[in-house]
């Protein structure tokens, strides 16, 4: 059993396991990315009312 463990190589990583493997980043994205697009959308709510006359 101890062979096979020895003999078995272990696989890099990729970029995309490393970033959803990475709880802080994961927070993180959780609190800026809503953030980002609701203000975005607010911003373009307000742009679009209309001036009063």
């Amino acid at each position: 059993m101890s062979e096979m463990k020895a003999n078995e190589t272990k696989k890099p990583l990729t970029v995309l396991q490393r970033i959803l493997d990475d709880q802080n980043f994961m927070l993180m994205l959780g609190l800026v990315m809503p953030t980002v697009f609701y203000t975005l959308w607010g911003v373009m709510e307000v742009a679009t009312i209309p001036i009063a006359p």
